[in-house]
This record gives structure tokens, C-alpha cells and sequence, in this order.
């Protein structure tokens, strides 16, 4: 097998089926290995040439425009430094690994061949879930938390769809050239991999997958240059669809076992909280219309904004990605970049169906690849995740790449060669780097005292934000670790954090703002507020109302909640021994799941 082979394969591979993960990230090193991975494609990959797809740099322009946004929010706004870094970091791979396919010479059928078998292998894993779940020792295989559906080692069931559409995307090239790794791949075997990724489709249960599979059915009707025997196949998708649904819910009533599909059908209203936190977007975006609220703290405006109807669970991000930029970036920023997206969709689309031969199938399904993930970034936010930006930027930046390529470029090599060795190291720094907050969250039995391994977490570069939490949270009284909500507060707020973060605030004198913190915790309805509010509901006649009983006063929002300094710039912590590090807490910190 060719390195790059085997380079593709392991990108494509390896980070939707890695299962084991440690707290407080239930998806973090599943990233990690997906940049580590692509790295190494970039770094074992083949020439690279002068790309004559002058509209690959539609995608450059709209990373560097994020990656600005991002900066910014960093500098002026009060997203903590460790996930500036981040997002830059994140924006350098993804145009890096989308070069690297506008520029290379070949790859794709390599990139296909490992989709599909992260496709079938996600297929057993799949199955297991759902007919053997006693089998999910959540090391080899991630168990499943819904009943009846499946997950996938990814842990999440429209990630898992996902997933398995682009296995099915990807089998069409290959079906159509009847080559697999160099091997033949007969009619038989293709159908048998589709009906099988197919299955693996209904039994996660996701609303995504349905769309998805009317996608392939639309592949199929107006894509004229397919083998008659492809499009058929295509056309087929839903009906087999249908038909395993079918089967399953047979089988989930003969065996009195729970099915996921037909659990969703039963649901009341399917999308209450989707409809619920877009509503609240759209005012977020209705106050905040030029600037936006800053990239990244969507979550921090959010919560601290009155919503009396709001959805119960908290939201870090808007399930929409048109709302999503709308409301970080502001309108016309917001505008400049979907438009840009657009564009680059529109080029790609044109290069695809215009491309001869069994490149052009590539071309096209690379670019199905791309407008699938684009629909589901309408229901959710899977290009948020490493293992799901990275391909689709690949996928992309070969949809858009012009041929014929121009002569080789030893700079365009070199340079992609080495971001690739960057982008392997900065994996493997990352991860001894994020080892730092793990000790707090998931200790040895021979680990240190938590006060001693909460410092050292909050030393780290990247995963700074998770030791503070830990600080915020565990800390005796809460206002001996004010500082630490500085940063933690804007990576996710949850019910823990704002209880402690309102004690703190109360402690320390700002009364006002701890009781207009509690109310908006009382919007969120959640049963473990029960002791943080029991004193309303009983209150003392001898004694001031406390201040989660106070009506806070008019006038604040969640920008008063920015750290600042006496002469409203952002207020950079600088850490002494003294400012609020915990001593000797009460208690353990109990692992938190951080999706």
C-alpha cells in the first residue's frame, strides 16, 4: 500500500471510530487524531502543483475573515485567550488541508476508499448498539445514552448519519469505476455496502439522515453521466430506507426492544427546543445587528439575556450556521461570508458537472460531500468538529480544483509538507497539553491533592478554561475563585457554574448582578436549582430576602458581565498564588461531560 494510501485511509478512518475518550471532553481526542491524521496526508502526500482554481482562495478569504473575527473577540471582547488560539489554529488546518486537495495530483479515490470503510466499520459498531448494547464497553465501542438508536463511536447519532452518507457519497465513484483500492469491486459488493450503510442510517434514527438520503435520490435522478445501474441504485436509496425502517419497527415489536426511529415519530413536538433557541437568536440579532455579540460567545450572550421561554437545556451554539454567524459576527460581516460560502458552492457545483470522465464522479461527489455537511449545518453544528471540517475542507478544495493542474511546485510542497509536520506536532502538543485538565476530572489513584492539580490544569495553554471551571465550582467560598470565572464562564455555562458564579458575585459586593444572574438561572427551570432558590419559596422574616429572591434591577445586560477593567478595556488575569486557586476544597470534583 502507497504511503499516501495509507495516509488517506487513516485520516478518513481513524477519528470516527477512535472510542475511547477521558473527561472533561467526550470528543476532544477524536479531533486531535483527525489533525494528527490529516497531517500526515499533508506531509506523506504526493506533488503538488500550481492550482489554477483561482476560486480557492474564496475559501482563504472567509478563514481569515473568522480567524480575524476570532482575534478580535480575544483582544476586545472576553473570550478567554486559550480558545482564540484554538479557533486560529483551526482555521490554519482547514485551509492548509484544503490546498493540499486544490493543489495535489490525485486522492481522491484514496479519500473515497477510507469513507467507506469508516462507513461499514461504523455499520457494526451500529449494530451492536442497537441489538447488543450489553457489547459497548466504551473503550472499543462508545455506549449509547438513547435507547433504540445508535451513536456511533462518534457518540452522537446525527454525527453518525452524517457520517454514513458521505461513506454512501463515496461509494458511487468507485461503484461507477468498479475499483476498490486498485481491487474490482462488483455490482453485488457495491450493493451490498449501500444497503448496509443504509441500514446503519435507520437505525440511528436521525431526522438529518432522511434528508440525506433524498439527496442521494435527487444524485440519482439528474446526474445523467452515472452508470444506468448507479442511478438506479440511487433512485433505490429511499425505498430501501423505507424498507429496513419497516423491519426494524417489526422487530422491535416482536421483541418488545425499543426502536429509535419509531420512539422519534412518537415525540409531541419534534423540535421544540431547535424552534425555541432560533427564536431567541433571531432577538439576539434584533439587538445586536451590526457587530454581533463577538465570535464565540454566542453562549455567553445567550444565557445572560432574558429569555422567559427559553429552551431548559443550554446552548453553545445556534443550530444554524447562517444564524450562528449572523449573530457572532453581525449582519453585514455575517453577509460577506455566506455570500463568499455561496459562491465557492456555486464554483464548485460548476467545476463538478463540468469535469469529464470518472474525474468529474469524484468532482461531484466531492462536492455532494460538501452540500451534505452544508445541510446539516442548518440543524446543528457538525463542521465544529475537526473530523467532520477537515474532510469536508479536502472534499471541497477537489471539487473547486481546476484542470488541467499546471507544472509542479517545489515551494507549494515544501510549504504543505511542513504544515502537515506542524500540524502533526500541534496534535501531539495538544494532547500532553489538554493531560493537564484530565488529572482533575478523571484522577489516578495516586494523583495529587485536586488544589494542586486544578493549578497545574490552569497553566495550560489550550484547556486553561476546564481547570477554571474546576476552580469556579469547587471552590469554599466561590468568591476566593472569582477570577476564574473570567474564562470559564465563556466556554459553557451550565447550572453548576452559574449557582457559583452568582455566590461569588453576591460575596464579593455585586449584589445587583448575582440576583440578575439567578434569574436568568431560573428561566432554565432545571430541578437541580431546587436548593438554590428553596429559600424564596420559605423566606426568612428576620432577615434581608437573599439575593436569588431580589428582583434584579433594570438596565443590565449580558455585556456587564464582560471582564473589565476601571477604564472598560478587557481585563487581562494575570495569576498570582493568592487570587483565588482553591485550598482545600470540601469535596471532589465529579466528572463533567463536555459535548
Amino acid at each position: 500500500m502507497r504511503l499516501q494510501t495509507f495516509a488517506f485511509t487513516l485520516a478518513a478512518v481513524a477519528p470516527p471510530l477512535l472510542a475511547f475518550n477521558v473527561s472533561p471532553s467526550a470528543t476532544l481526542l477524536n479531533q486531535l487524531l483527525a489533525a494528527a491524521a490529516w497531517g500526515g496526508v499533508l506531509a506523506c502526500g504526493g506533488a503538488a502543483r500550481r492550482s489554477t482554481a483561482r476560486a480557492g482562495w474564496v475559501l482563504a478569504v472567509v478563514l481569515g475573515m473568522l480567524a480575524a473575527a476570532a482575534l478580535w473577540s480575544g483582544l476586545a471582547g472576553g473570550l478567554p485567550t486559550s480558545m482564540v488560539l484554538s479557533a486560529l489554529a483551526l482555521c490554519a488546518c482547514t485551509w492548509a488541508v484544503a490546498h493540499r486537495a486544490l493543489a495535489g495530483d490525485s486522492g481522491f479515490d484514496d479519500f473515497a476508499a477510507g469513507m467507506l470503510l469508516a462507513g461499514l466499520a461504523s455499520v457494526a459498531v451500529a449494530v451492536i448498539q442497537v441489538f447488543q448494547p450489553e457489547w459497548a464497553d466504551g473503550t472499543l465501542i462508545a455506549r449509547s445514552g438513547l435507547p433504540g438508536r445508535a451513536v456511533g463511536n462518534l457518540r452522537q447519532p446525527n454525527h453518525l448519519s452524517s457520517l454514513l452518507l458521505w461513506a454512501l457519497i463515496a461509494l458511487v465513484p468507485l461503484a461507477q469505476a468498479r475499483r476498490l483500492w486498485r481491487a474490482r469491486l462488483s455490482d453485488a459488493a457495491a450493493a451490498g455496502c449501500a444497503v448496509l450503510l443504509v441500514l446503519g442510517v435507520v437505525l440511528s434514527a436521525s431526522r438529518t439522515g432522511v434528508i440525506g438520503v433524498l439527496m442521494l435520490a435527487a444524485w440519482g435522478l439528474l446526474d445523467r453521466r452515472l452508470a444506468g445501474r448507479i442511478r438506479i441504485g440511487l433512485l433505490a436509496t429511499p425505498v430501501v430506507y423505507l424498507l429496513l425502517w419497516f423491519a426494524m419497527a417489526a422487530w422491535s415489536h416482536h421483541a418488545q426492544q425499543t426502536f429509535g426511529g419509531e420512539a422519534r415519530l412518537a415525540e409531541g413536538d419534534l423540535s421544540a427546543s431547535r424552534f425555541g433557541i432560533w427564536s431567541n437568536t433571531l432577538a439576539l440579532i434584533r439587538a445586536n445587528p451590526w457587530g454581533g455579540v463577538g465570535f464565540g460567545e454566542f453562549n455567553f450572550a445567550w444565557t445572560l439575556t432574558p429569555f422567559p421561554g427559553r429552551p431548559t437545556a443550554f446552548f453553545d451554539h445556534t443550530h444554524n450556521l447562517p444564524l450562528h454567524f449572523a449573530v457572532e459576527l453581525g449582519l453585514p460581516l455575517a453577509a460577506l461570508v455566506l455570500g463568499l460560502l455561496l459562491w465557492g458552492l456555486w464554483l464548485a457545483f460548476r467545476r463538478a458537472w463540468s469535469e469529464p470522465a470518472d474525474l468529474g464522479t469524484g468532482a461531484r461527489a466531492a462536492f455532494l460531500m460538501v452540500l451534505m455537511i452544508g445541510v446539516h449545518s442548518l440543524l446543528e453544528y457538525p463542521l465544529w468538529y475537526a473530523y467532520f471540517l477537515l474532510p469536508a475542507a479536502w472534499a471541497w478544495g477537489f471539487a473547486l480544483r481546476a484542470s488541467p493542474a499546471t507544472g509542479p511546485s517545489r515551494l507549494s510542497a515544501a510549504w504543505l509538507r511542513g504544515a502537515g509536520v506542524l500540524m502533526l506536532a500541534g496534535a501531539l502538543f495538544a494532547w500532553a497539553d489538554y493531560w493537564k485538565v484530565v488529572v482533575i476530572y478523571a484522577p489516578s489513584a495516586d494523583a495529587a491533592p485536586l488544589a494542586q492539580r486544578i493549578e497545574r490544569g490552569q497553566r495550560s495553554l489550550f484547556f486553561g478554561y476546564q481547570a477554571d471551571y474546576a476552580a469556579a465550582t469547587t471552590t469554599e467560598p466561590p468568591s476566593a475563585a472569582l477570577g476564574a470565572f473570567a474564562s470559564t464562564t465563556h466556554s459553557l455555562l451550565d447550572t453548576r457554574l452559574m449557582m457559583a458564579w452568582a455566590r461569588a458575585l453576591d460575596e464579593s459586593g455585586h449584589t445587583e448582578r448575582a440576583s440578575y444572574l439567578a434569574a436568568r438561572l431560573r428561566e432554565f427551570r432545571n430541578p437541580a436549582t431546587t436548593d438554590f432558590f428553596a429559600a424564596c419559596d420559605e423566606p426568612d422574616d428576620t432577615g434581608p430576602l437573599p439575593f436569588q429572591c431580589i428582583e434584579p434591577p433594570p438596565g443590565l445586560s449580558w455585556r456587564d458581565f464582560l471582564p473589565r477593567d476601571e477604564h472598560g478595556a478587557k481585563a487581562h488575569n494575570l495569576r498570582s498564588r493568592d487570587d483565588g486557586l482553591p485550598g482545600r476544597p470540601p469535596h471532589e470534583l465529579a466528572t463533567r461531560f463536555t459535548p
